[in-house]
């Protein structure tokens, strides 16, 4: 596949980190825009856009506010709005690049929640919506406490540090070589701020909330081994949309499907549904 990075104007005026990858020796029938999860980066998904580039598609990923390549604090984003912003931007790149192709777009975890709200709060034209492992809920949430707390805190220290509390065991299951490539990656981190935490906490039950309001059809996938986000938020969504989701359960999958042992599966899942909506 070809490739090519470069960077645009973001919404607080940042410059955002992007990439493309491009069929080999034919022209792309659809573009998929990818919105990736918190502490990675795109560049993490090049094996998933390996697959679709072989399956005739462009694929743009980004590296989101304080991630990857981009700049800002580690793990910190300044709003949910700046981050579905940023997704819109990045749309408009794929309709610039390819303005005659059919674009979609595919979140997952973080990503999964901020390409949900885009999807919600834009209403942009996209011909489908796919959800991967989605962070509307955690799979085991902070108490009533601990809620409180950082409720307080961000009032008064909103870019305050803390770790995420993931490891690789929580990822990936045991044996796995992403485990040892995600800690050896310089542009991964485990870092998130108070205030990225309420704001994925509080766009989450939004888009739950508001999820029936979706006009594009959307493919849903997570795993009941989830140690990170909430199988139980995504089969709500799925039950809201009806007949306009496709709900694929794991059972016993991990949080990163793509990096599982359901990879190959889920990835025919995808392309089978994507060209079903061309």
């Amino acid at each position: 596949m070809q490739r090519t990075d470069w960077r645009y104007s973001g919404a607080n005026g940042n410059e955002i980190y992007a990439r493309e990858w491009l069929p080999d020796n034919r022209e792309p029938k659809a573009a998929v825009c990818i919105v990736h999860g918190m502490g990675e980066h795109g560049e993490r998904y090049s094996a998933v856009a390996e697959r679709l580039t072989t399956e005739g598609y462009a694929v743009l990923a980004h590296d989101q506010e304080g991630h990857g390549r981009s700049p800002g604090k580690r793990g910190h984003l300044a709003s949910m709005e700046t981050a579905v912003h940023n997704t819109g931007l990045l749309l408009d790149q794929a309709k610039a690049r390819h303005p005659q192709l059919p674009c979609f777009l595919y979140g997952h975890s973080m990503g999964g929640n901020v390409a949900l709200n885009a999807a919600l709060r834009l209403q942009p034209a996209i011909e489908g919506l796919v959800l991967s492992s989605p962070w509307l809920r955690l799979a085991k949430g902070p108490n009533a406490v601990m809620k409180a707390v950082a409720r307080l805190l961000v009032r008064f220290v909103p870019k305050l540090s803390l770790s995420t509390g993931i490891s690789p065991d929580d990822l990936y299951r045991p044996g796995y070589d992403q485990a040892v490539t995600f800690l050896g990656d310089p542009l991964c981190h485990s870092s998130i701020t108070i205030r990225t935490f309420h704001i994925m906490t509080d766009a989450g039950e939004w888009a739950i909330a508001h999820s029936n309001a979706l006009r594009v059809p959307v493919l849903l996938a997570h795993g009941t081994g989830d140690k990170v986000t909430s199988f139980e938020a995504s089969k709500e969504v799925a039950e809201r949309l009806g007949d306009s989701c496709k709900f694929v359960k794991y059972e016993g999958g991990y949080h990163e499907l793509h990096n599982d042992l359901f990879a190959v599966h889920l990835l025919n899942i995808i392309t089978n549904w994507l060209g079903r909506r061309l």
